[in-house]
């Protein structure tokens, strides 16, 4: 009867540092995974979600408030509500990011991309809207608003033909020029709506 117990507790045991090194290879998974997660997974996982409202902390001061609708390997597109078009925010340009507790943990699990858009770079965006001709607002990092239409965008830095908000670019609208580089690019406010 003795040893019946003795092996019991023998068992007990054996089962209870099973259990506790499982646990232990499980934390050590969980963490291993969450350290190679990015912002661009992270911001994946909340994008075409309609509850999820993020606020975003811009270079220069400026602060958004608004829905993720798509997010590339260095940028996300806020729909702010604004009946003024989605804002384009590189990563560069954001100093934090705040979100609901809930979402923060559904964006731990993170997002499967895709292949496309995890090579949708700022630069890829900006020659996108050169191509289509799309107006846009670009805000700087140091709080300056830009109207007008992207003419080019480079491998660092964009030219942009400056115009009235809600006019064409052409010729005779057009009331200067700005060479911007990419890191000074703080926001782009797409006047247009436009697929991401």
């Amino acid at each position: 009867m003795r040893w019946d117990r003795f092996f019991e507790d023998l068992e007990d045991q054996l089962d209870s540092e099973w259990e506790a090194e499982r646990a232990a290879l499980d934390s050590e998974a969980e963490r291993l995974r969450v350290a190679r997660l990015s912002l661009f997974e992270r911001l994946s996982a909340l994008s075409g979600s309609t509850e999820a409202d993020v606020l975003v902390d811009i270079r220069g001061g400026a602060s958004a408030t608004g829905r993720p609708v798509a997010a590339g390997p260095d940028w996300v597109a806020l729909d702010d509500g604004t009946s003024r078009g989605v804002l384009v925010v590189p990563f560069a340009a954001v100093i934090a990011l705040g979100a609901s507790h809930a979402d923060v943990l559904r964006s731990a699990r993170g997002g499967a991309p895709g292949r496309i858009r995890e090579r949708m770079t700022l630069g890829f965006i900006l020659r996108d809207l050169a191509r289509r001709r799309v107006p846009v607002t670009l805000l700087t990092t140091d709080g300056r608003e830009y109207s007008g239409t992207v003419d080019r965008a480079a491998s660092d830095h964009l030219d942009l033909a400056l115009h009235d908000r809600g006019t064409p670019r052409r010729a005779d609208l057009v009331a200067g020029h700005r060479l911007v580089p990419f890191t000074a690019v703080a926001g782009v406010r797409l006047e247009a709506p436009v697929a991401l």
